[in-house]
């Protein structure tokens, strides 16, 4: 993905707030926003439908998603503290980006990866 990757505020602030309430657990969410030509606009999030967490996973039947084109990626916690994509990561990688949040969920702990796990470089608008 060689688009612009960006994150409104509020979604990057209740991405935080959403892993620091499931921790010791992962937590995970779903992305939407608009796929645009310039660029991938994150604007909201959806808490998946029968989801599951534990202290080294977190998942949820994707077959269970509503058919919804603004679905572009997932967002979930490492409460381990490393923000490298798992081989597991990257085999369930659902659709345009998955985002990454390690442990103590700062502003700075908020990564980015496209399919192959290479890190994206995005920016955050109020």
């Amino acid at each position: 993905m060689h688009k612009k990757l960006i994150f409104k505020r509020d979604v990057v602030n209740s991405i935080l707030s959403y892993c620091k309430m499931h921790h010791p657990n992962e937590g995970i969410l779903v992305l939407r926003g608009k796929n645009k030509k310039d660029g991938l606009i994150i604007e909201s999030l959806m808490v998946p439908p029968m989801s599951e967490y534990g202290p080294y996973y977190s998942g949820f039947p994707i077959h269970m998603l509503p058919l919804d084109n603004s679905i572009v990626g997932t967002a979930h916690s490492h409460p381990s503290g490393n923000a490298t994509p798992s081989l597991t990561d990257l085999h369930h990688f659902t659709g345009l980006v998955s985002v990454i949040v390690r442990y103590p969920y700062e502003d700075n702990d908020l990564f980015a990866y496209d399919v192959n796990g290479k890190e994206l470089e995005y920016s955050v608008q109020d």
